[in-house]
């Protein structure tokens, strides 16, 4: 992952959701958008990174980068 972050398309923010809530957020905003859209995910569930990541194996989604901003993180999602 590089150290430039991606540019969002469209921003879910799920901060303060508990799981599997802003996996559901990001899966329902995925539904909703073509190929190539990059999605930034904010979340404050310390879950979410490593739910993510799975998903992201399962569904052929890629997950581009995780930034950690102190009180949540931005995750890069770009839809496939």
């Amino acid at each position: 992952m590089s150290e430039t972050e991606p540019d969002a398309d469209v921003t879910v923010n799920a901060v303060g959701s508990s799981c599997p809530g802003p996996l559901m957020d990001l899966i329902g905003k995925v539904k909703s958008v073509d190929a190539g859209t990059v999605i930034r995910l904010q979340s404050s569930n310390e879950r979410t990174q490593d739910d993510l990541a799975e998903w992201a194996d399962e569904s052929g989604n890629e997950l581009l980068q995780v930034v950690d901003r102190g009180d949540h993180w931005d995750l890069y999602v770009e839809v496939q």
